[in-house]
């Protein structure tokens, strides 16, 4: 029988990598990868379904599942993990100093269900009692105008949400002192060329999520893996395939990592952060598959349900793939 031919639109991680480029084949599968930036991805494939196998923004996922068509089904292979105290912006004379300064402020998201900001709003409930309602979100592009959501919501009254103008973006306002604060994945341009007007709400933020770490053992997830549903129903098999060649891929760059001949990545003190990062989080510091990460899942569909994006708060088990559940992560 001929292999399956399917596509996977993903971004060129190094975990990923070794599916992405073919070294690795999934079994039973041909696959062809599409390496893109995620917010194209995204877009594309919640709009369009243009992919069999997608990366995905782990809350736009979340709220497709209460859409009536359930259009697809994730696996627990997680490509983009990421603590966001580092990706709280202020603008220098908001007056913010601490996060209780954010209250009664004007902040801006991209969009409201992305996964950084819904990380965010829930951090800074649950660490520093900023109630997600305590603030006014202005949403919109960042660096370029006329962003929207990629999938419709709506949220209760209680949240207070407005879209920038047709001709404003995020970056801009928050420099010049329209918003007092940016909740976003991708640093701003505005921060980047060090006006003075822009700064992190934490600039020590490296100690502050190692701590955060060392209490909670959480390292949030940003970014799942799903395939069409359509494709999982009459292919219920291609769900472990791929989860065991992504873990595969993974596999290898754990070995890449621990490798001192030669350095693989072009960081002159690798080494020394790879062995910081076992030291503080074990050997299996990024890791996949169902049960090991039940409870940053837990945390996470807490904060979709309680920020407004979930009708009801889903069991971590409900997401996923039956099948990968207790699938061996190699």
């Amino acid at each position: 029988m001929a292999d399956l031919r399917l596509t996977m639109g993903c971004w060129d991680y190094d975990r990923t990598r070794g599916v992405m480029d073919g070294s690795i084949k999934p079994d039973g599968i041909n696959l062809t990868s599409l390496n893109l930036p995620v917010e194209e991805t995204f877009f594309r494939m919640l709009r369009y379904r243009e992919f069999d196998i997608a990366e995905m923004s782990l809350s736009s996922y979340v709220v497709s599942l209460f859409k009536p068509e359930r259009a697809f089904v994730a696996i627990p292979f997680f490509p983009s993990r990421y603590f966001r105290h580092s990706s709280i912006y202020v603008n220098a004379d908001a007056g913010i100093n601490e996060p209780k300064d954010l209250i009664g402020k004007r902040i801006g998201c991209p969009e409201y269900q992305m996964t950084a900001p819904v990380w965010i709003r829930g951090v800074l409930s649950d660490e520093y009692n900023v109630p997600v309602d305590s603030v006014t979100y202005y949403t919109g592009g960042e660096e370029s105008p006329n962003r929207s959501e990629k999938l419709k919501i709506q949220l209760p009254d209680n949240i207070k949400l407005e879209p920038i103008g047709p001709e404003k973006t995020l970056a801009a306002m928050l420099r010049d002192g329209e918003i007092d604060a940016l909740y976003t994945a991708r640093k701003p341009s505005t921060f980047n060329c060090r006006s003075g007007k822009v700064r992190r709400l934490f600039p020590d933020y490296v100690g502050i999520e190692r701590d955060y770490y060392a209490r909670t053992g959480i390292f949030p997830i940003m970014h799942t893996v799903v395939i069409r549903r359509e494709i999982y129903e009459n292919n219920r098999w291609v769900a472990q395939s791929i989860f065991k060649a992504l873990n595969q891929s993974q596999r290898k760059t754990y070995q890449d990592l621990r490798e001192t001949a030669a350095l693989k990545t072009m960081l002159p003190w690798a080494m020394a952060h790879f062995e910081e990062a076992e030291g503080e989080m074990g050997a299996d510091f990024w890791p996949n598959g169902f049960e090991k990460n039940r409870k940053v899942l837990d945390t996470f569909l807490r904060y979709s349900y309680e920020q407004g994006l979930s009708k009801r708060q889903l069991d971590a088990e409900e997401i996923f793939a039956p099948e990968t559940l207790d699938a061996f992560v190699i």
